[in-house]
């Protein structure tokens, strides 16, 4: 037999398995199967009524947000607010935030205080959909560039309201039933790319390193992990925590993933990874690091391979800080063909990536169905953005990957990007998934617990394996989900893994929604 039709028979044996065998294998009731069963019924039958289809998802778990970049999660109408607060002006032609003084809020004057467009509805409209993609239509400007334009405009108004934003997000996630939230946030404030511009770059990455931690590395660490500590106090008190008034977003598990700006010269990417690893190393907070900005733009795709032998090296030092990398949110024409043939696999390969945000231009990459075999062996998530890869890249429906990464196995989970610049939310992600590839109820509740299984929380997982159904782990197989009476060692799985209680209250969300249908 062929190679090529041993490949065909095998895939048609897990198609045929996988049909046979249920989702999840573990302590469920028999009451709990039959109200999945008729939940799931239920889904196919208002897949053809948006409204009601809109109305399932928004109430359905959503587990995790693994891929949420939090200056671009705030609604413009936040960030006029925190603008407001700070005093800032504003361009009246570029919708550019800039310091004061302010012009007066006369109609024609060029640089009005930002507190002028509360009572002038063109500009307080014009602002939001500069800050955002609201209204944006393709023209002379694509999305691509819109979208990454908003950013200079309205960076001024987070500074000093990190804990505004936080809170703001966090309770419209709740209010939409997502759990948990892995943000990425350059927390220093620059302060690492400071230092390492200031100390000049050494090719010699020891050395380099060396350097740097001499130099005031680790201080720039600890004022970061201070800095945040009290961030988080803020947002406790901003959300009444604790009190009769307690908000939702009280109830939202926050992490935070360090966010290195790779467009910045090389000795200033390499100390924002080195703080990367750093952070990730001595503060529960931080649970891993990412890279940011434009893939396309020429900075980071003449260093690219660059930043992946500094993570390469860092890796060895550093070996159990989690990594997760923005790779292939590219399309072609926006590059050169080459340049979409090996980002994925480098960032897996090389830079250790245990998840990939977007991966939309994985069908160009050399030996793609190869790489995607590669990534479900390695268990290598990828962070779905149904909404930002559309309006950035143009890239949907039959177009976009995520049916080609279920078909080989690679886990995948769905998440925001940019919610505030994309005036999305994680309930319009999943309704784009089942409305776009009629996804079954089982396949989106297989996406939300990859959600939390591939979370950087720390401990033991509640799965003993997740293919290719989810087993629970023996420690909790005779502890049926939602009692309140737990086996000792299930008690004890939960008591000492922030994963394993995400999860299982993840579940518990699951059998109250389930048994509405």
């Amino acid at each position: 037999m062929s190679r090529t039709l041993r490949w065909c028979v095998c895939c048609w044996i897990v198609i045929v398995l996988s049909a046979l065998v249920p989702s999840f294998i573990g302590a469920q009731t028999a009451e709990q199967k039959i109200a999945e069963q008729k939940t799931a019924k239920y889904l196919d039958s208002v897949r053809s009524q948006p409204s009601l289809l809109l109305a399932f998802l928004h109430d359905m778990p959503k587990g995790g947000d693994l891929h949420n970049h939090l200056d671009g999660a705030i609604y413009a109408e936040d960030l006029i607010d925190f603008a407001a607060s700070s005093n800032l002006c504003v361009d009246r032609t570029t919708s550019r935030l800039i310091a004061p003084p302010c012009d007066s809020c006369e109609k024609y004057t060029a640089k009005p205080a930002i507190r002028c467009a509360y009572a002038d509805h063109i500009l307080y409209g014009q602002i939001i959909d500069a800050w955002s993609m609201r209204n944006w239509h393709p023209g002379d400007e694509s999305g691509h560039d819109h979208f990454f334009a908003t950013f200079d405009k309205f960076g001024l108004a987070s500074h000093g309201h990190v804990a505004e934003a936080v809170a703001s997000v966090i309770n419209r996630a709740a209010r939409e039933h997502v759990q948990y939230i892995e943000f990425m946030h350059t927390a220093d404030g620059m302060s690492a790319a400071e230092l390492g511009m200031k100390l000049g770059w050494d090719a010699d990455f020891g050395k380099m390193r060396d350097k740097l931690l001499a130099g005031g590395l680790k201080d720039i660490a600890a004022a970061t992990s201070k800095t945040l500590a009290d961030d988080e106090t803020h947002v406790r008190k901003e959300l009444k925590c604790g009190t009769p008034e307690t908000e939702p977003g009280c109830n939202v598990t926050v992490r935070y993933l360090y966010q290195v700006l790779r467009g910045l010269p090389q000795e200033a990417v390499f100390a924002q990874i080195l703080l990367g690893f750093e952070l990730a190393s001595s503060d529960p907070q931080f649970v891993g690091f990412n890279l940011v900005m434009p893939e396309d733009w020429y900075v980071p795709l003449h260093d690219f391979n660059e930043h992946m032998a500094m993570i390469d090296y860092l890796h060895g030092l550093y070996p159990k800080v989690h990594i997760t990398l923005h790779a292939d949110e590219l399309a072609l024409g926006l590059v050169k063909p080459e340049d979409l043939a090996f980002h994925i696999r480098a960032s897996v390969e090389r830079g250790h990536a245990e998840r990939i945000g977007h991966g939309v231009a994985v069908m160009w990459e050399k030996d793609p169905v190869e790489l995607m075999k590669e990534m479900a062996a390695r268990n290598v998530l990828v962070e779905i953005n149904l909404t930002s890869n559309d309006q950035i890249l143009g890239v949907s429906g039959d177009d976009h990957p995520l049916p080609i990464y279920m078909k080989y196995g690679v886990p995948v989970a769905l998440s925001t990007d940019d919610e505030g610049v994309s005036r999305s939310n994680m309930t319009n992600e999943y309704w784009r998934a089942a409305n776009s590839y009629q996804l079954s109820y089982t396949e989106l509740k297989r996406m939300t617990r990859q959600s939390l299984e591939h979370s950087f929380l720390p401990g033991g997982s509640l799965w003993a394996t997740t293919k290719p159904v989810f087993r629970i782990a023996s420690a909790c197989a005779t502890s049926p989900l939602g009692a309140a009476k737990l086996s000792s060692e299930c008690r004890d799985l939960l008591a000492h893994s922030d994963r394993a209680r995400e999860q299982w209250e993840l579940e518990n969300a699951f059998i109250e929604f389930e048994s509405k249908f």
